[in-house]
């Protein structure tokens, strides 16, 4: 892909997933790197990538580390997606250990980390079903449904408005992330919290699968992780005058309504994690 057609598809979520939307970013910002070494030149390209989703720390902070290291390192977008790979890598092993045979795993909306998650478990011979939501409005849910389906992973399909039904014959949540808060929250797709409160309602561990990059340091001094408002158009295109149309994309979760983060640096609770990014990635607070 070229660089404008990798920004219109970030835009248009034909690229989705906060990793693979860092991925495709870095990748952009790599393209920029082979042309230039002007600073300007790269600061605005790494600006245009930022500006291509506001709930997205992974993307900036890899951008970040990408715009502060290219100097010294001709190989720095490699190696920012390389941190992605190993990281998914050890968020499958240690998330998949979760995972017990006869399970009954819910999700919600596609997260590629939660798949591979899934997928590990289920390569290490378990056996267990996904319950699966759709994720109105633009049913990110079917590409989760479709992938763990195409590896023979039972797999049952159902409208978002089924899912607090559905939970409770669950015995494990996994979901993704798109944003940590200095508190410990998580932000993540709308619909997050409402089935965080039902799986805590039914006694059901809920863990968010997510890299560590994910961390919004601008949190620590007071700012608000944004919450992107979609187009109006993915819920009622041409709705009739009258009806106000509300569209966010993700939603806040309190890091009380959930059993803890799945990460490359371990499982931690909402707040402790914050303490481990400190430790093992400084530069994020620079």
């Amino acid at each position: 892909m070229e660089y404008q057609e990798i920004i219109d598809k970030i835009k248009s979520l034909e690229i989705q997933g906060a990793r693979n939307i860092a991925l495709a970013a870095i990748d952009a910002f790599g393209m920029k790197l082979k042309e230039t070494q002007d600073e300007s030149e790269l600061k605005k390209a790494h600006d245009e990538l930022i500006e291509t989703r506001p709930t997205e720390p992974a993307l900036r902070n890899g951008l970040h580390y990408c715009l502060s290291n290219y100097k010294k390192d001709s190989g720095i977008a490699e190696k920012a997606k390389n941190h992605f790979s190993e990281s998914k890598k050890k968020i499958a092993e240690y998330g998949s250990k979760k995972i017990e045979d006869g399970m009954k795993i819910f999700t919600h909306c596609h997260s590629s980390t939660v798949r591979a998650v899934i997928e590990k478990a289920w390569d290490d011979g378990k056996k267990f079903e996904v319950y699966n939501t759709e994720t109105r409005p633009k049913f990110q849910g079917r590409k989760t449904a479709t992938k763990l389906a195409a590896k023979g992973i039972p797999v049952t399909h159902f409208v978002d408005s089924a899912g607090r039904s559905m939970i409770r014959k669950c015995d494990l949540f996994l979901f993704g992330c798109d944003a940590v808060t200095a508190e410990g929250k998580l932000i993540n797709k709308i619909g997050t919290e409402m089935l965080a409160d039902a799986a805590q309602e039914s006694r059901i561990d809920a863990y968010s699968c997510t890299n560590a990059w994910k961390f919004n340091a601008e949190t620590l001094y007071g700012e608000e992780e944004e919450i992107e408002q979609r187009s109006i158009d993915e819920v009622w295109e041409d709705a009739p005058e009258g009806i106000k149309i509300y569209n966010p994309a993700f939603e806040v979760t309190s890091p009380d309504m959930f059993t803890g983060v799945i990460t490359e640096l371990g499982i931690y609770k909402g707040e402790a994690l914050v303490d481990a990014v400190k430790e093992e990635y400084p530069w994020m607070f620079e």
